[in-house]
């Protein structure tokens, strides 16, 4: 494989490509319909295309199935778990094949909510207050009024998620939290929710998220579960506050490719009430997904998304 003075991968006919899909987080059915959408528009533009489902049983042989199969370069299709926080990177970068998306450290980084937090904190970006909880291990005071949102500190596409009002809700379910996880408890931000897309260090827009409650599994994923308006008809210096704390996030954890950061806007505050959700390496490129839709309003349609991203594969990242 042929690359140019930018390091960026030539790619074409010729170019054997291998999807990885699947995984063993509760997101395996993203990932699924992630590599589907990718594996179509690749196939139109006549790329060689080959999928692997990771699973638990084939973990062990995954490295010498990639040796077997010598790919070119390597579409990281999955979402949550080994295939987002770093495991896969590093598993490619021993195999030195290129691959999509953000490396071994801005991947684990961006997986643990708590650091990514103190990160974009000492970046002078906005977060939202909260504490991690190790191992579902509460103390008898939460320095937190409700109401406040508890997450799993590293999971993804909303799963795990839950909202409380007061203290009674709260109550009710901490003897049912995972010991085996760690938790985020963040105070509850009013407002609305955002999301910005960055594509190769450049902000696409901001999208104004609109759901029935919150912005759930079902509402990201389901057929008219939520409505996304874009650009977000919110007032300038907002706009583009987003779009810069998006790409200072971006470049502050070292992605590359694709990320999404999402935010809360209680819009009461203005300017001042923008504050970061999260940020996300591996963005869902599903039919109801933004990254596609935030390109696809730049003028960039879907294939030609998926070369920009195979293009960006690189090792040593």
């Amino acid at each position: 494989m042929v690359t140019n003075e930018k390091k960026e991968m030539l790619i074409d006919k010729n170019t054997k490509v291998v999807i990885l899909k699947g995984g063993v987080s509760d997101e395996s059915k993203v990932s699924e319909s992630t590599a589907r959408s990718v594996a179509n528009a690749l196939f139109e533009r006549g790329l060689q295309v080959l999928e692997i489902t990771v699973k638990e049983e084939n973990l062990a042989n995954l490295a010498t199935d990639l040796r077997s199969l010598k790919p070119d370069v390597i579409f990281n299709a999955l979402h949550g778990g080994i295939g987002e926080n770093g495991v896969i990177q590093g598993l490619l970068e021993t195999l030195k094949i290129p691959y999509t998306h953000s490396g071994v450290s801005a991947s684990s980084i961006a997986m643990n909510k708590s650091i990514s937090k103190k990160v974009f904190l000492s970046h002078n970006l906005p977060i939202i207050k909260g504490i991690l909880i190790k191992n579902a291990n509460l103390c008898e005071e939460i320095p937190i009024k409700p109401p406040f949102v508890i997450k799993p500190n590293n999971g993804g596409s909303s799963v795990g998620v839950s909202f409380f009002n007061n203290m009674d809700e709260f109550n009710a379910i901490t003897g049912k939290l995972d010991k085996a996880m760690d938790y985020l408890l963040e105070k509850y931000i009013p407002g609305r929710e955002l999301s910005v897309s960055v594509l190769n260090n450049e902000p696409l827009t901001v999208t104004d998220i609109i759901t029935d409650k919150w912005y759930s599994y079902e509402a990201k994923y389901s057929p008219g579960g939520s409505i996304h308006r874009l650009p977000a008809d919110i007032p300038k210096k907002v706009f583009e506050h987003c779009m810069d704390c998006a790409v200072e996030a971006h470049k502050s954890l070292g992605c590359r490719g694709v990320s999404r950061t999402d935010f809360r806007w209680d819009e009461e505050k203005g300017i001042e009430g923008l504050c970061i959700l999260e940020i996300n390496t591996q963005p869902g490129m599903t039919e109801t997904s933004l990254v596609p839709e935030q390109a696809r309003h730049r003028g960039i349609e879907f294939p030609e998304l998926c070369l920009k991203l195979l293009t960006d594969a690189s090792c040593n990242k």
